[in-house]
């Protein structure tokens, strides 16, 4: 007499097991990695808040501080691509996870040097006419005017749909390997930028040095990313309308906005 059940099933049931528990291991392990980033975040730039275009500092600096940050917001995101990465991956290769992770670093990474070059060509083209008190604060108001455009993009829809449901564009760009997992990373962060990039330019416009604003931002991104509801982008886009406004037309009463004191563009 034969049985369906017993160690036979419970072995071919088992790697199975073991590939959901190292997923999920892997998702909390990014969430960790990304809670850990908020408390090296607010502790760093605990009274660095200077307001929009907050001084960049050194390359080497800033660009630290930025990868840091991009840890710590983007993190909790993208967490659930990663996992569905390793669902599909044929190798099982434990490093592979996090050579595209480091992929799609390497995106953010760029995007923040090509940041700190805008800022400082801006600095040094424009100097005195965008302090605070003459452009700064009508370049920071059409900064949030223009993110809040792209939102109702149809650019920004395509990024946007890519980052929720990325089974299509991993199958397309399947590639094997740690390099396949490099290039893999390095396409999503690419999705993932031009879905974002308007949103990170709306933090530098309130306060890339400020942890309420970096908190709102990456609050929005997760919610874009992790909410399948259409309307989403619609309700950000108005959000950045108003912000965009008030900064405009009456700074002092935004409420968390720094105003500079200086009266400085220290973006560079």
């Amino acid at each position: 007499m034969t049985t369906t059940g017993g160690p036979a099933a419970d072995t071919g049931l088992a790697p199975a097991y073991a590939a959901a528990r190292a997923r999920w291991g892997l998702v909390l392990a990014l969430v960790a990695i990304a809670v850990v980033g908020w408390i090296w975040t607010i502790h760093e730039m605990d009274g660095m808040d200077a307001g929009p275009w907050t001084s960049l500092g050194g390359l080497a600096w800033f660009l630290g501080v930025w990868v840091v940050m991009m840890v710590a917001m983007m993190f909790p995101s993208v967490a659930p691509t990663v996992a569905l990465y390793t669902k599909m991956t044929r190798t099982r290769s434990p490093a592979s996870p996090w050579i595209f992770v480091g992929g799609y670093l390497l995106v953010w990474a760029a995007a923040g040097l090509v940041a700190y070059a805008v800022g400082a060509v801006v600095s040094a083209v424009f100097g005195d006419r965008l302090t605070w008190p003459n452009a700064g604060h009508v370049l920071a108001g059409l900064t949030l005017l223009v993110a809040a455009g792209y939102e109702l993009t149809p650019l920004k829809r395509v990024c946007l749909a890519k980052c929720r449901s990325p089974l299509g564009s991993l199958l397309g760009s399947w590639r094997d390997g740690p390099g396949g997992a490099l290039r893999m990373g390095i396409r999503n962060g690419a999705w993932c930028l031009g879905c974002c990039w308007a949103l990170m330019a709306s933090l530098f416009a309130l306060g890339v040095m400020s942890v309420s604003w970096m908190a709102l931002v990456a609050a929005i991104i997760a919610a874009e990313k992790l909410f399948a509801w259409r309307h989403v982008p619609v309700v950000t886009a108005a959000l950045l309308v108003g912000l965009g406004v008030i900064v405009l037309v009456a700074p002092d009463l935004l409420p968390g906005l720094t105003i500079p004191t200086d009266g400085m563009m220290p973006m560079g």
